[in-house]
């Protein structure tokens, strides 16, 4: 049902496809069943600029309680304050000059800039969830992206799988929709294609969590870096493991339509 300047109108449909994000209407709608993974922390996202000089590559810096990450975005940072799950209140209570502060003593070359951060409406709080659906359809509607699983933003990859399950869904639907004709079946092998690497990156995003960040938010005296970021830095050989499954995933998947003769042909 769309709501128009014209009024409510229904649209009939063989399939929805619900692809409206970690808090979707359409699974709530459906009453697909949600698997919640506890997680740790917040996220506060915010924007600042990038001068010469600057470390040339996004980079992460820690201390007791805190964590931010910058990353290079062309001509700005965008940088991800990482906090206690639910302490976004009191982080607000002590103000927006101690959190330039804190921002400033993690990262000392954005203390010239941290007054870029003029209000909290330039301070966007990712309240962070890590799920997944028991089932992804139902007859008639099917979930991909984060409607089926919310991602960590560790890694940034949520993105990544979200275009991997609508290329899957494309290459395993498009058959079934030109016929006029999408049976469970159908829509229980794209979750049975996508449902494993999603698992898979969604146990590495717990574990970073569990291991790494709670106990670094959690920490009260001097703190080192974690075991995973020593190995990376001692055997720089061993970063093209994290690099792979960040830019490729599990699975890789690549559009596949027909051609006029009605073979399939590789896009990517």
């Amino acid at each position: 049902r769309a709501r128009t300047p014209n009024g409510d109108i229904d649209i009939a449909a063989k399939l929805v496809v619900g692809a409206d994000g970690r808090h979707s209407r359409i699974r709530t709608a459906a009453k697909l069943e949600v698997i919640d993974l506890a997680v740790p922390m917040d996220v506060l996202w915010l924007r600042l600029s990038k001068k010469p000089g600057d470390p040339p590559l996004s980079v992460g810096r820690f201390d007791a309680g805190r964590l931010l990450v910058q990353i290079d975005r062309g001509d700005y940072w965008q940088c991800a304050f990482v906090i206690t799950k639910g302490s976004f209140d009191a982080v607000r209570e002590r103000g927006l000059e101690a959190l330039r502060a804190e921002i400033a003593r993690l990262a000392p070359h954005l203390a010239d800039r941290v007054g870029e951060l003029t209000t909290w409406d330039d301070v966007k709080l990712l309240t962070v969830a890590v799920d997944r659906l028991k089932r992804w359809s139902k007859p008639g509607v099917l979930c991909i992206g984060d409607a089926a699983h919310a991602m960590s933003p560790i890694g940034g990859v949520g993105i990544n799988l979200a275009i991997q399950d609508a290329v899957a869904a494309a290459n395993l639907l498009y058959r079934p929709l030109k016929r006029g004709r999408v049976s469970t079946d159908d829509l229980d092998r794209v979750q049975r294609r996508r449902e494993r690497p999603t698992v898979w990156t969604q146990f590495i995003q717990v574990t970073a969590q569990n291991r790494v960040i709670a106990p670094l938010l959690a920490a009260t005296g001097t703190v080192s870096a974690p075991l995973p970021l020593r190995l990376l830095q001692w055997f720089p050989y061993l970063r093209r493991i994290p690099a792979r499954v960040i830019g490729l995933g599990f699975r890789p998947e690549h559009v596949r339509t027909p051609d006029d003769e009605g073979t399939l042909k590789s896009l990517g």
